[in-house]
C-alpha cells in the first residue's frame, strides 16, 4: 500500500528515510523492555530469583513507563525539549541501566533499575511518535501503525538474542543494551525535525473525567483496557510457557534455542499484523477491526495453554496466531480516541488512556504465574481472555452509537 502525504515532493525521500530510521531506532531502543523475561530461567538459576520475582521485574518496567509518561505529560517535556534529544538521551540511559542486571544480585536493586528503565523508555516511544507526526499529515495512521510494528519487534528482540546465545544469558542483556545505544545514535545523527510543527496537547487533569462521562471516549477506553489486560501478560510469559513446551531443544545442533525462536516469531507476526490491521481499519472500520482481533486473540488465550505439550507444532502455530492478533488492534484504540475526543483534551485523554492501560497490566502480569502455579498454563492464559471479551462488548456498543460515525472516516 502506498502512503500518500500532503508534503512537498522534495520531502518525499527524507520522509521515507525518517520513517525507516525512527522505526529502526524504536525497535532497537525498546529491546531492553523484556530483557529480563528472555533470560528469566537464568536469573532463577544464577541469582536465586523466583517466578514471582520475575513478574515483579516486568511490573516494575510497566509502572516505570507509566511514571515516565506522566512526568513527560505534566511537565510538557516533549515540547520544551526537542523530541530527538529526549529520545536519544532516554535510549542511551535505558541501555546503561539495563546492564545493571548483570552485576547486581540483590533483588531490590535489580527491581529499582528495572523501574528506572521503564521511566526512560517513556522517553523513547512517545517522542518517536511525535517525530514521525512531524513528517506525516495525511497517512499518519499507517505510519504510526508501522511504529507499533517496530515496538512489537523491539519488545520481542531479547528472545531472538537469547535464542542465538543459548549458553550465555549475559550476552542477551549486553546485546539489548548495545541496540538501545545504537538507537540513540541513529535518531540524534540521522533524523531532523519534519515540516509540520506538531505541538503536543497539554496535559490537564480536569479533562480526565471526559474519558468516563462521554460515551465515545469511555467505550474506547474500556476496549483499550480489555486489550491491555491480555497483551503485556502474554508478552511477559509466552517465553516461559514455550520453555516448558520445548525445553532446551535447539533449531540447529546446539544453537538457536527453539522456545526463544518461536517466542520471537510471535512478536514478528504481531508487527506484520499491526500494519495489516491499520489498512483493514481504514477500509472496514475501527470497531470491527479491533473486535475481530480481540476475538481471535481471546480464543487463542482460551485454548493454547490446554493443548498437550507434545503437540509442539500445533502450539507453535497457535502461538503465532495469538502473537499476531494480540497486538494487531493496538494502534486503532489510540486513533479512535483522537477521532472521538475534542482536540482541546485529546492529549490528556491519550496520556490517561496509556497510563491506566499500563497500570492494569501490572495486575494481569502478576496474576498469570499465581494461577499457573495453582492450576497450570491452561487456566493462567484463559483468564486473559476476560479482557478481549469485555473489549469486544465495549467496541460493538461503540459501533452502534451515532458518534461512531467519526471513526475511520465514517466506517465505524
Amino acid at each position: 500500500m502506498n502512503i500518500t502525504l500532503d508534503v512537498p515532493t522534495d520531502h518525499t525521500a527524507e520522509r521515507r528515510k525518517t520513517l525507516a530510521v525512527v522505526s529502526l531506532a524504536t525497535l532497537f531502543g525498546l529491546s531492553v523492555w523484556f530483557s529480563t523475561n528472555a533470560v528469566g530461567p537464568a536469573l532463577e538459576t544464577e541469582k536465586g530469583f523466583s517466578t514471582g520475582d520475575l513478574a515483579w521485574l516486568t511490573i516494575a518496567v510497566q509502572l516505570g513507563f507509566v511514571a515516565g509518561t506522566l512526568i513527560i505529560a505534566v511537565t510538557n517535556l516533549a515540547d520544551l525539549i526537542n523530541a530527538r534529544f529526549v529520545f536519544g538521551v532516554s535510549a542511551a540511559i535505558a541501555g546503561l541501566l539495563n546492564l545493571g542486571v548483570i552485576p547486581l544480585d540483590d533483588f531490590n536493586s535489580v527491581l529499582s533499575i528495572r523501574f528506572a528503565t521503564g521511566i526512560f523508555l517513556a522517553g523513547v516511544y512517545p517522542p518517536g511518535m511525535k517525530i514521525i507526526s512531524g513528517w506525516f499529515q495525511s497517512g499518519r495512521g499507517i505510519a504510526l501503525g508501522i511504529m507499533i510494528g517496530a515496538l512489537t519487534i523491539g519488545s520481542g528482540s531479547p528472545h531472538l538474542l537469547r535464542s542465538a546465545f543459548v549458553d550465555n544469558w549475559e550476552a542477551t542483556i549486553i546485546g539489548s543494551s548495545i541496540l538501545s545505544g545504537v538507537s540513540a545514535v541513529l535518531v540524534v545523527l540521522l533524523v531532523r525535525d519534519g515540516p509540520y510543527n506538531v505541538s503536543g496537547a497539554r496535559f490537564d487533569p480536569r479533562y480526565m473525567l471526559r474519558a468516563f462521562t462521554e460515551r465515545g471516549p469511555r467505550l474506547t477506553l474500556f476496549g483499550y483496557l480489555g486489550h491491555m489486560w491480555e497483551l503485556y501478560a502474554m508478552w511477559a510469559w509466552i517465553g516461559v510457557f514455550l520453555g516448558t513446551v520445548y525445553g532446551t531443544k535447539t533449531i540447529t545442533g546446539t544453537s538457536f534455542e527453539l522456545a526463544s525462536a518461536v517466542a520471537f516469531a510471535a512478536f514478528l507476526a504481531g508487527a506484520i499484523a499491526s500494519y495489516a490491521a491499520g489498512a483493514m481499519a481504514e477500509r472496514w472500520g475501527r470497531a470491527y477491526t479491533t473486535s475481530l482481533a480481540m476475538l481471535i486473540s481471546g480464543a487463542s488465550a482460551l485454548v493454547v495453554g490446554f493443548l498437550p505439550v507434545d503437540w509442539e507444532w500445533a502450539i507453535a502455530v497457535l502461538v503465532l496466531v495469538w502473537g499476531a492478533s494480540v497486538i494487531a488492534d493496538s494502534a486503532q484504540f489510540s486513533t479512535a480516541m483522537t477521532e472521538l475526543g475534542e482536540p482541546a483534551y485529546r492529549g490528556t485523554l491519550l496520556t490517561f488512556q496509556t497510563g491506566l492501560g499500563f497500570a492494569l497490566t501490572a495486575i494481569s502480569i502478576r496474576l498469570v504465574p499465581i494461577i499457573e502455579d495453582a492450576s497450570g498454563w491452561g487456566w493462567a492464559f484463559a483468564i486473559l481472555a476476560i479482557g478481549p471479551a469485555l473489549g469486544i462488548a465495549a467496541m460493538m456498543r461503540l459501533r452502534a452509537l451515532p458518534e461512531s460515525i467519526n471513526l475511520a472516516g465514517g466506517r465505524r
